[in-house]
This record gives structure tokens, C-alpha cells and sequence, in this order.
């Protein structure tokens, strides 16, 4: 049985206070996007993992999938071959580890016929990371509190075309988070994301472009060739690396900047 984990991209972050535990708390918007993994379960004589595609540096019992799999230990599924196809790059903010152990959960859960709910699947996604029960539901989400805390939003970004950009530069969430100044929005993203599109540009915010983008000049050219090249809005994923622009119309790459030769379309 196979299955195919998406990334997602944050419609801006705020960052409002750091907590005694020293967490953070956030507030964004997750919303799900067509940039995929490729996630297999075959029932095999003992257990095995492999991974291809974009190279991973976890050992396997570390990976994300293995510790999904463990979580069901109990549910009498039978030993499997596990294979798992990396399109998703790695600390670019698009949560693809996070996709990878909540698929798992939900392609185990309809292999071995467990009859789990979503409530149930999204319990058990908690445990493995703050952001893996968006991908449980996948349907965008205002995320508040350390980015755990889900509220359905009614936000479409159908007709629009997204340019997805990840230059070879990986940023650490801790990395990330040690240089930013938490603040208290003027205006919520909740109220800002009922706004069109087109007024985003001076609105919505991430939190930490300012200290990253000082950090890595690169990728604060990338989100202003993508202005440049006509996107409506442009901004930094999650902690980053990855910057997208949605667009009304698509670019041809030929006529995109050298920055952005690199990127990918994707209908949304």
C-alpha cells in the first residue's frame, strides 16, 4: 500500500512570546501544498526501512516514519517492509518529516484495517512533533500556541500559482529561533488572512525573515525576485529555507531571474 505525504508552506508566522519551558509561542496559517513524498508499506517476513530520493542523515530507527510505526506497535500489524521516497527537502519550513509520520500513521491505520478516527491519529501525531497533526486533517489551519493548537480557517488559495524556491541553504529551527524578539501582533493573521490576497503584501509577516534573512542575503533576494517577477505575495516558509511567491499568472522559468531558476510550479 502506498501513499503520498504533501508538504505545506506558513501564510506568514508571528512569534509572540517565549514560554518558561522555552518554546515559543506562534501564531500561522498551515496550508497544505502539492509537493510530495511517496510512502510504501508491503507485508514482509521481518521488518526493513530504506529511503531514497534526497539524502536523509537520520539514522533509520531516528526517522520520523520508524517512530510512527512504533506508536501502532500494539495494534497486531504484521512485520513490514517500509520504503520511503524524499521529495520534501529537509529544514526548508515545509514540514515534510512531519508529513512522512503522519501519513504513516494514517496508511498503517488503513493497511491493518485498525479503524482509528482522526481525533485518535491526531493524539498519537502529537507525540512526534508539534506541527503532525495538521497532516492528519490536511486542510489549512490558524496554528496557535507552540504551533500545536489548530483552528479550521476558510481560506482558499484556488486560481493562484505557487513558485516554490529551496536554494541549498538549510536553517535550524533552533538556529532560527534564537535570534528573533518576540511581539504581540497589532492584527491577528486570522483577520489578516480574510483579507485579499492582493493586500498581504504589507500585512502578513514572518517573524523570522529579519534575523534569517540578514543571516542569508540569498534568500531576501529570492522573496524580492519573486516580487519582481509578479507575485502577489512572497514570503519565507515556517523557520525556512524554502521562500514561495504566488502568482495569478505563471512565469515562464526562462524569463525568471537567475535566483529562481531552480524553482517549481505548483497549482494550489
Amino acid at each position: 500500500m502506498i501513499c503520498f505525504p504533501n508538504a505545506k508552506i506558513n501564510l506568514g508566522l508571528n512569534i509572540i512570546s517565549k514560554r518558561p519551558d522555552g518554546y515559543h509561542t506562534i501564531e500561522t496559517i498551515f496550508y497544505p501544498i502539492p509537493l510530495r513524498d511517496a510512502l510504501e508499506v508491503v507485508e514482509a517476513n521481518a521488518f526493513s526501512f530504506s529511503q531514497t530520493g534526497i539524502p536523509l542523515d537520520t539514522p533509520a530507527e531516528n526517522n520520523l516514519v520508524v517512530k510512527a510505526m512504533r506508536l501502532l506497535a500494539g495494534y497486531g500489524l504484521p512485520p513490514l517492509e517500509v520504503h520511503l521516497y524524499k521529495a520534501i527537502p529537509s529544514g526548508a519550513g515545509l514540514g515534510g518529516g512531519s508529513s512522512d509520520a503522519a501519513f504513516m500513521l494514517k496508511l498503517l491505520n488503513d493497511f491493518g484495517r485498525l479503524g482509528l478516527g482522526e481525533s485518535t491519529l491526531e493524539t498519537m501525531a502529537a507525540q512526534l512533533g508539534a506541527d503532525c497533526p495538521f497532516f492528519i486533517r490536511n486542510t489549512p489551519v490558524f496554528a496557535s500556541g507552540i504551533g500545536n493548537i489548530f483552528e479550521p480557517v476558510s481560506l482558499s488559495l484556488a486560481g493562484y500559482h505557487l513558485y516554490l524556491v529551496t536554494p541549498d541553504i538549510a536553517v535550524s529551527t533552533a538556529e532560527a529561533y534564537a535570534a528573533v524578539r518576540p511581539q504581540f501582533p497589532s492584527v491577528s493573521l486570522k483577520e489578516i488572512a480574510t483579507l485579499p490576497i492582493k493586500e498581504w503584501k504589507e500585512r502578513m509577516t514572518n517573524d523570522f525573515e529579519q534575523s534569517i534573512f540578514a543571516r542569508y542575503p540569498a534568500l531576501a533576494a529570492i522573496k524580492q525576485n519573486l516580487y519582481e517577477a509578479g507575485a502577489v505575495y512572497a514570503s519565507m516558509s515556517g523557520s525556512g529555507s524554502s521562500v514561495f511567491g504566488l502568482f495569478e499568472v505563471p512565469v515562464s522559468k526562462e524569463a525568471l531571474p537567475v535566483h529562481l531558476a531552480g524553482g517549481q510550479w505548483f497549482s494550489v
